[in-house]
């Protein structure tokens, strides 16, 4: 039973991405362009979204972080378009980060990203979702359970994953999609931060791919790469006895 209205055919489709001028958000912004979807582009720096030169998108730059600033951008989306059929965070920072080396001023400015950016974009929006189209968000498969060097970036996806199922509940019956999109290791300016190995690491291309496809499937969750997701989703099923050990074996921590 599909949990999401399925969207295969991106012809002509209103698309509103939050976060698009580079990593995922940028590809993505790519391959919706390529399928041919009417694309909305936000982020803070407009010469970015600009450089992405996508005919006839229109550039919205905001902070996702300043809801004046993103009720600023929907307005114009909404004056421009008449209304919007997706909408998509995106938006996401990312530092790696463990107890010995804790800072506060960082890990609230990674929430303030990840998670209260969300929070903000669903506020600006709800009231123009429509059945049959959605509101998706870019979460982690590090929100799943806790994992080493994500004490604040885990947990702003963790709380996102559960803030998409929790709207899923209630938009649903009306036929309003809400997709989490919870993607491994991908190649970014910000997971180049990281010292140690990333398993089935992919490139920003091939992860919009499998997320643009994933909309197709009218599954709640969109994940990739499986091979990858699949491990991660069986370590979180353990009981804690059995988790910590197992994921410092298999992180090497």
């Amino acid at each position: 039973m599909a949990l999401n209205p399925r969207i295969a055919g991106w012809s002509g489709r209103r698309v509103w991405l939050v976060g698009a001028s580079a990593g995922i958000g940028a590809a993505m912004a790519r391959e919706l362009a390529a399928r041919g979807a009417r694309l909305a582009l936000s982020a803070r720096r407009a010469e970015a979204l600009q450089a992405l030169a996508i005919d006839g998108a229109l550039l919205l730059p905001c902070d996702a972080t300043d809801a004046a600033s993103l009720t600023a951008a929907r307005s114009s989306l909404i004056a421009t378009w008449g209304g919007v059929d997706l909408v998509v965070y995106l938006a996401g920072d990312y530092v790696p980060m463990r107890a010995d080396e804790f800072d506060l001023a960082v890990a609230e400015r990674v929430l303030a990203v990840n998670f209260n950016g969300a929070l903000r974009l669903a506020a600006t929006v709800l009231a123009d979702l429509r059945p049959g189209g959605g509101i998706a968000f870019v979460a982690s498969v590090a929100g799943y359970r806790g994992l080493p060097k994500a004490l604040c970036y885990g947990p702003g996806k963790a709380a996102l994953i559960h803030f998409a199922e929790v709207l899923h509940l209630d938009l649903a019956p009306k036929g309003i999609g809400v997709w989490v999109i919870n993607p491994g290791f991908v190649a970014t300016r910000l997971t180049a931060q990281n010292d140690f190995a990333m398993p089935a690491l992919m490139t920003p291309e091939a992860a919009a791919i499998a997320a643009v496809d994933g909309f197709a499937t009218g599954k709640f969750e969109i994940h990739f790469p499986k091979r990858f997701t699949r491990v991660l989703k069986f370590l979180s099923l353990l009981p804690y006895r059995l988790y910590f050990p197992a994921i410092r074996r298999f992180t090497g921590s």
